[in-house]
């Protein structure tokens, strides 16, 4: 699919692309070691991007304590 955005939060390598489905996007997360994806709507990207950004830096800074 057509990458929309691509972008490194710290360490942690954002990809955005697009789904099949209408309006949806594919997100996914990668720190070298861990390996996330979601989906998101087109909506939510525009609209509610730093909030996920927050929460994918939550996320990574969690699985890294957990170790």
């Amino acid at each position: 699919m057509k990458e929309v955005a691509s972008y490194k939060l710290g360490k942690v390598q954002v990809t955005i692309t697009k789904t099949e489905k209408p309006n949806r996007l594919k997100v996914e997360c990668f720190d070298g070691e861990y390996h996330s994806e979601f989906s998101v709507s087109e909506y939510e990207f525009n609209n509610y991007r730093r909030l996920m950004n927050q929460r994918i830096t939550q996320a990574y800074a969690n699985a890294d304590e957990e170790e």
